[in-house]
């Protein structure tokens, strides 16, 4: 069974799955790893005709504690400590920071059908839905104290309250300590040394905690959040769910404090970048709208389901990564249209799907378009159309334009120079003009079994490509390194019998015979 079909086969009563993430600058691709779980928990349940909401909540009351590098330094520097639903937003069309960032994010929701009701952090505080709670912490401080100390062995002093005020004199968030509270008040200072990264400005006084007045640290905040929305179900990355981690004293904050339960979890794995953890306030890795802006909704989906959520996905969109990606979906595809049987092998495939059906078309190799596109004068659609199997129907030729899309951004982007092809049309590459004896040797003999292949075809002359380098007895990657330097003057590139079916058979056959001559006549000098 499906990992989101087992949850949802187990889950008892009505359910409300939450996901939740502080835009602190432009949302990565990473944090979309969490949202498409939650929604696709969200669908099982659904499927399985469980009662369900789905809740994505906006953390927009937690501090600013860098400013992004794409950002104006000092322009956002004054704005460090404060919450960022105070921060100005970076451009018009958004109310505050918060707003501007999340837009962004949810953009991307949009796209891949994701549609969660969405709530703000700023609202629940604001309007009082969590005074109640607040109350309650700030009267068990010792017992939150002792939590902290048991769960994660972090010390906090007798006199530390779980709460921070938005300083009255300086509007910082980040910076405020709170040491006492008489039941409707809390006594506060905003400490100059209580971070590395911005000052507080020194104030102290007596203000009410109630109505948006300050905020929960963020793993009681969390536990309240749960408790005034009704969260059932709550996943959590890797970086929380470690043994005395944010997740485990949030746990335990629930069940001794509130004395309930806390939500269902199971962690799950990161999206990497070469290796590295992808950050929203660094900038580090793609943005999820960029990512979006490269891949079909269906594939990017994808992306986040082929793999167990407890395994790390390394996203590096180079050719070799995204051509296999696109590879691996249109298996899929075939496999559903040849048997449309709902198997485990197919669910990530299903669920990749914007709707509940899975609407099948006929695959255009992704690979092949990238090599297409870099063909000069050659009409794209067209040629699509003559290698495709079957006429193609309306639903194909929208999925091969979307692929032509992907392609060029992914070529405009993405690749590196020695990914591009640069066909070498007018003239010999100049590489070309130092093979050797066995090689030159080669490359006769093909361009004379050329001349007699009917079939102008990719795979066919892959075919043939191969087997001239058995008849000589020639390793295969000295025959291919001479071919990609007489066409690309490169020693690698894409499939040459692929490369050879997007040109005429006669310039093919002209190219070989002119590398051939323009060695020949070099070795007679040399002599």
């Amino acid at each position: 069974m499906f990992w989101a079909d087992k949850i949802a086969a187990d889950a008892q009563g009505y359910q409300v799955v939450n996901d939740s993430k502080t835009p602190s600058g432009r949302v990565h691709v990473g944090s979309l790893r969490g949202v498409v779980i939650h929604d696709v928990i969200y669908r099982a349940l659904k499927h399985a005709r469980k009662p369900v909401k789905f809740l994505y909540g906006v953390d927009d009351y937690d501090a600013l504690d860098t400013v992004p590098k794409y950002l104006e330094q000092e322009t956002f520097a004054p704005y460090l400590g404060f919450p960022i639903c105070n921060v100005p937003s970076p451009a018009e069309g958004a109310s505050d920071y918060a707003k501007y960032f999340i837009g962004e994010f949810f953009e991307v929701f949009e796209y891949l059908g994701i549609k969660p009701e969405t709530y703000f952090l700023r609202d629940l505080y604001r309007s009082g839905k969590l005074n109640s709670h607040i109350d309650t912490f700030l009267k068990n401080a010792h017992l939150v104290r002792e939590v902290y100390k048991e769960v994660s062995k972090a010390d906090r002093p007798n006199n530390w309250y779980p709460f921070q005020v938005v300083c009255e004199n300086c509007g910082k968030i980040a910076t405020t300590v709170t040491t006492d509270y008489n039941g409707s008040e809390v006594f506060y200072t905003c400490n100059p040394d209580a971070t590395n990264y911005t000052k507080g400005c020194g104030h102290s006084g007596w203000v009410s905690p109630f109505n948006g007045n300050g905020k929960l640290p963020w793993k009681v905040e969390w536990v309240a959040k749960w408790d005034v929305v009704g969260v059932t179900i709550e996943m959590a990355g890797k970086d929380h769910s470690q043994k005395g981690g944010s997740r485990d004293v949030a746990n335990a904050i629930s069940r001794k404090v509130l004395q309930k339960q806390p939500p269902f979890h199971s962690p799950y794995e990161f999206i990497l970048v070469n290796g590295t953890k992808m950050s929203s306030s660094k900038g580090v890795g793609s943005s999820a709208k960029e990512i979006a802006a490269l891949l079909p909704p269906e594939l990017l989906r994808f992306l986040m389901l082929r793999t167990q959520p407890r395994t790390v996905i390394n996203f590096v969109p180079n050719y070799e990564t995204i051509t296999r990606l696109f590879r691996d979906y249109d298996t899929l595809i075939n496999k559903y249209s040849n048997s449309p049987e709902l198997t485990e092998e197919l669910m990530p495939l299903f669920y990749a799907q914007l709707g509940d059906d899975i609407q099948t078309f006929q695959p255009f190799d992704f690979s092949t378009l990238i090599s297409l596109l870099q063909v000069p004068r050659l009409n794209i659609q067209e040629e699509v159309v003559q290698r495709s199997q079957q006429p193609l129907t309306e639903y194909d030729q929208q999925i091969v334009n979307q692929r032509i899309a992907a392609a060029q951004q992914w070529l405009q982007d993405y690749a590196d120079e020695e990914e591009k092809l640069v066909l070498y049309l007018e003239q010999v590459p100049e590489r070309s003009n130092d093979l050797t004896e066995e090689q030159v040797n080669y490359l006769h003999k093909l361009a004379e079994n050329l001349q007699n292949i009917s079939n102008w075809e990719a795979e066919e002359l892959q075919s043939l490509i191969f087997s001239t380098t058995k008849e000589l007895q020639v390793q295969q990657a000295t025959a291919f390194k001479a071919l990609y330097l007489s066409f690309l003057n490169k020693e690698r590139g894409p499939k040459a019998g692929g490369l050879f079916s997007y040109l005429e058979k006669s310039f093919v056959i002209s190219r070989l015979q002119d590398v051939v001559a323009l060695n020949q006549s070099k070795e007679k000098v040399e002599v």
